[in-house]
Parts: structure tokens; C-alpha cells; sequence
């Protein structure tokens, strides 16, 4: 039995990144936001490693998967310069951590990021421990079930993420009210999150927990990180990036993207004292393409040609490690039928939709923080 009849201007469902934003900027509203966790901003606390991965030093509308017209606009509403500007105000200082992915800011902690969201949410009133049901619109309101409570709110803005992190309060809430008012939902997948591999590929398995610095290529894009081996597959920044791009078929890595392993193999000695990467590595690798560890000077030209696919390894995924371990949801409500000015539904008025749950998902280095904070002033703009 639902209990309670609370009235808002506005309700933000769900305490993120996107929800925050907004609502640290709705000074003159009576708002409240509805968050399943018993805290806000949980994702906000495990990203980057705890350290918040918040922008990059370039974006574009090319790091997004989605309507490249639509991203562009939203992001010139707040860049990653003015990003930057509103933390600092804030007394949060992200710098760029080049050893890490290319272009990254990150914070010196999460914690930083989440105390200073606490302070510009004050105003707010926050419903934690609190899963949002189901939504009806009647006479002009907003009726919000959650948690044994209802909920009114004037308008509505749906901020509560995609299905990633279900330990973390993720749920399908964004896509079911979606649907519920008419809109239409691009296919949802895991992103940023590792592959599984063929039998083929099991010799990854072996090498779980070595890293290198790779290239890959997958459909048209083309990435350069650190690669790392998983007892399932295989990760690290190159695989999550990949995941996004990936449909079915083959990727290709070149796991000496900067030499030329014939140059490195003129000589007496062994083939994995000259290739410079990781012994272990090369022995699996070679073991797999079926040469073994000899004399260079020794190699026949049919071995030579095998050793090429150091530079073109082409394999096709089995799959990925699935929702538990992306860090974000591939697809989502149709950005045509979202105002791209407001972020309003063009379905139902005064209902908006910020975040990861449209169908924009960024690349992995800040773009998908940046994107929902973008997001979030283009709503706060017009709200």
C-alpha cells in the first residue's frame, strides 16, 4: 500500500551524476530526488578507480556512439572548459593523469566530487532507500510510485542511469517509464566492459593479469592502450573502448604497433628475447600460431609470415563479461524523440530524460561524465 503525498515542482529520479547537476542548479524550485541507494552519487564513488574519471582534455561529438548532430549541441551547452571551471569553483581540482587513459581528468578522490554535489544539493529534499515503480501523469502531475510512498511532482526528469552496476541500484526504471509514454528504445547492450574469447583465443586465459600497451582496430575506429589479459578473456582500457564499436565479427590487434618485427628478428638470438614484450606473452603467442622459440636467423619464410600476426591478429569475441561488469549501457531512448534544447520528452510535456540512459554513450576517459553533466545544464537552462 503506497503511503504519503509529497508535491514537487520538480522530481529528478535517481542521485547521479546527471541528477546531481540539475539539481545543484534549480536554486528557486522545490525539488526532491529520489535515489534507490541509501547514498547518493555510488557510481560517482567506484569510477576512475575511486578517483572519478570526470572529462578528458578533447572532446568531440566523434568519442559518442549516437546522433553526432544531437551530442555536438549538447555538448557546446557545457563544454569540458566549462566543466573544469564549475569544479574548480567548487574547490575540486581534477588534473590529467597520463598513465592512465589518454586526455583523462581525474579527481584526487571521488569523495571530493560527491562532498561538493552534497553541499550544492542542500536545498534539495533527498528520498534515499526508495525504487521508483512505476509513473502516471494525471491531471498535470506527475504520480510517482516508489517504495511504499507516492510522489507528485509538476514536472519529471528521469536521471536514474542504464542497467550497468546492478549492485550499485541500476535498474530498467529510465526505459520502462520511457516506454510507458511513447518513446522508443534503441537496442540495449553492455559497454565498456571486456570480451570473452573462442577456444582459439583461450591462450589469453593463461597470460590473466599481464598487461601491454596495444593497438586495436574494430569496425572504423582504431585505439591505442593498455591492453590486459583476463582469466575470461581480455580487458583493460583498449578492450573497453572496443566494446563499444564492436557489433559481430572480428577485431584486430597489433601487439607491436610501433615496430616492425622483422627489423626486431635480424639476429642469432631466441625470437622472445627480441621481441620487446613480455616473455610470457610471447611464448603463449607463439605456442598459438604454432612457431617455436628458436633462432631467429633459423626462421623459414612460412614462419616469418606467421610472426607477421604479431602486427594483425584478427579474432572475433564471444561475447562480453555482461551488465555486472560494464561501466555503462549501449543504446537507450531515442534521442529524435527528445527536445534537444531542453532535454524534454517529445512525447509527454514536462517529462525529461538525462544521461546515460538516451541513446549516447561516450568512449571511456570522462566523455560519459561529460556528457550527463552536459546534459544536465541543458535541462537546468530550460527546466
Amino acid at each position: 500500500m503506497y503511503k504519503g503525498r509529497h508535491i514537487y515542482d520538480i522530481a529528478i529520479i535517481g542521485a547521479g551524476a546527471s541528477g546531481l547537476m540539475l539539481a545543484s542548479s534549480l536554486k528557486d524550485k522545490k525539488v526532491c530526488i529520489i535515489e534507490a541507494n541509501s547514498k547518493i552519487a555510488q557510481k560517482i564513488k567506484v569510477s576512475g578507480g575511486a578517483k572519478c574519471n570526470i572529462t578528458n582534455s578533447l572532446v568531440t561529438c566523434d568519442n559518442y556512439l549516437g546522433n553526432k548532430d544531437f551530442i555536438k549541441k549538447i555538448l557546446r551547452n557545457f563544454s569540458n572548459d566549462d566543466l573544469i571551471k564549475f569544479l574548480n569553483s567548487n574547490g575540486v581540482y581534477p588534473k590529467i593523469n597520463p598513465k592512465l587513459v589518454k586526455g583523462t581528468y581525474f579527481c584526487k578522490s571521488s569523495q571530493d566530487v560527491i562532498d561538493m554535489f552534497t553541499k550544492l544539493t542542500t536545498h534539495v529534499k533527498k528520498i534515499l532507500n526508495t525504487k521508483v515503480d512505476d509513473v502516471d501523469f494525471k491531471d498535470e502531475v506527475f504520480i510517482i510510485k516508489a517504495s511504499n510512498t507516492i510522489i507528485k511532482a509538476k514536472k519529471l526528469v528521469v536521471a536514474s542511469g542504464g542497467l550497468s552496476y546492478a549492485s550499485l541500484g541500476a535498474s530498467s526504471i529510465a526505459y520502462d517509464i520511457a516506454k510507458k509514454f511513447g518513446h522508443d528504445i534503441s537496442k540495449l547492450d553492455p559497454a565498456l566492459v571486456g570480451f570473452t574469447v573462442q577456444k582459439e583465443q583461450f591462450w589469453f586465459k593463461k597470460l590473466s593479469g599481464l598487461s601491454i600497451m596495444a593497438k586495436v582496430k574494430v569496425e572504423d575506429k582504431s585505439f591505442n592502450a593498455s591492453l590486459l589479459f583476463a582469466h575470461k578473456g581480455c580487458s583493460g582500457p583498449l578492450i573497453l573502448n572496443s566494446s563499444l564499436y564492436w557489433k559481430k565479427g572480428k577485431i584486430s590487434f597489433d601487439f607491436l604497433p610501433k615496430q616492425n618485427y622483422k627489423e626486431l628478428l635480424k639476429s642469432n638470438a631466441l625470437i622472445s628475447s627480441k621481441l620487446p614484450l613480455p616473455k610470457r606473452f610471447v611464448q603463449e603467442f607463439l605456442e598459438s600460431i604454432k612457431v617455436k622459440d628458436k633462432s631467429c636467423s633459423t626462421l623459414t619464410k612460412q614462419e616469418l609470415e606467421a610472426l607477421s600476426l604479431i602486427h594483425d591478429y584478427e579474432f572475433s569475441p564471444a561475447g562480453n563479461f555482461g551488465y555486472t561488469k560494464a561501466e555503462v549501457t549501449k543504446g537507450g531512448i531515442k534521442t529524435e524523440q527528445i527536445d534537444v534544447n531542453s532535454m524534454e520528452s517529445l512525447k509527454q510535456k514536462n517529462l525529461y530524460f538525462l544521461g546515460e540512459c538516451l541513446d549516447v554513450t561516450g568512449e571511456l576517459g570522462g566523455y560519459n561524465f561529460q556528457f550527463a553533466f552536459s546534459s544536465a545544464i541543458t535541462c537546468a537552462r530550460n527546466i
